[in-house]
């Protein structure tokens, strides 16, 4: 059930999109360096490894991990297997405006999906909180100058990142079935390690066929081994963990507005690690996309 946005559950629900924008940065930069199916499997790799110490009670016969298999598969097919593996590949062929625009879709997914396949009821300040997020998405995108949008052209990797915007909130809503034993949802990171173990198989499994029907090749250094600790740690663990509870707390329909913050950060680190200033649009971005999460947490 949705409860009221408390700061905690505001903060809980920022940090992903801050990490995720990193994430999509982090992407681009690396993406000479290694596939990007390849790239997502690595990830995790490194995130299994971090939260092993974490979470090794979870291998433990009676843990529930193997008796609930179907339920751990599903949510690592959507949130690990595929999520990233498609924003990565969407990278290769589309632009990121093209990319960031088609992922602007979030709420209205978290809405449908909810509606038709989890009895939840949309709400009016719901729908005017998604218009007014997108619109802030939008500003972000065409850089204040509104006939840019008119000028987009979809290509394949828009149709990647619409596969991913819909498996991510299909993830969330899923993430409201509390069907595991409650040792496994009380402890966040037994939790996530349930479905890192098989989403490391789909992950795995995915960067596999990326090899055999690609001209596949990963340059290693430190650039890349660098990346690789960032989007283990932070997008991949932290985020995970600090959406998980946050959408439970929220609900997946509010959490999906939060979602919209994430080109904002990103032309945010832009300005700081690639050289683009933020312009005035920024700040009239940041006040829509803010004001569509507000509406839409009012009761």
């Amino acid at each position: 059930m949705t409860q009221k946005l408390a700061p905690r559950t505001a903060l809980l629900l920022t940090i992903p999109p801050l990490l995720w924008a990193g994430n999509a940065v982090v992407g681009r930069l690396v993406g000479p360096l290694v596939p990007p199916i390849t790239l997502n499997f690595l990830r995790w790799v490194v995130a299994f490894f971090i939260l092993l110490p974490l979470a090794y009670p979870v291998f433990r016969s009676g843990s529930g991990l193997w008796s609930h298999w179907r339920r751990f598969g599903t949510l690592s097919l959507l949130g690990v297997g595929c999520y990233n593996a498609l924003q990565y590949l969407a990278l290769q062929t589309s632009t990121p405006l093209n990319v960031t625009l088609v992922a602007s879709s979030t709420p209205v997914f978290m809405l449908v999906l909810g509606a038709l396949f989890f009895k939840a009821p949309v709400r009016l300040p719901q729908l005017a909180g998604a218009a007014l997020s997108i619109s802030g998405v939008a500003v972000v995108l065409c850089r204040g100058e509104w006939t840019q949008l008119l000028n987009v052209e979809f290509v394949l990797g828009d149709i990647y990142v619409l596969l991913a915007t819909g498996s991510w909130a299909l993830y969330s809503w899923l993430l409201t079935r509390r069907d595991e034993p409650e040792a496994l949802r009380q402890n966040w990171a037994f939790f996530l390690m349930a479905q890192v173990v098989f989403g490391l198989g789909w992950s795995g499994s995915f960067a596999a066929a990326e090899w055999q029907f690609t001209d596949a090749h990963i340059s290693w250094g430190w650039p890349l081994i660098c990346a690789l600790a960032f989007v283990a740690t932070g997008p991949a663990v932290l985020a995970y963990r600090c959406w998980g509870e946050g959408v439970q707390r929220a609900g997946p329909a509010v959490a999906g507005f939060f979602s919209n913050l994430t080109p904002l950060f990103a032309a945010l680190l832009s300005a700081a690690f690639l050289g683009e200033l933020p312009h005035l649009y920024h700040a009239l971005a940041f006040a829509l996309i803010v004001g569509g999460i507000w509406v839409s947490s009012r009761r």
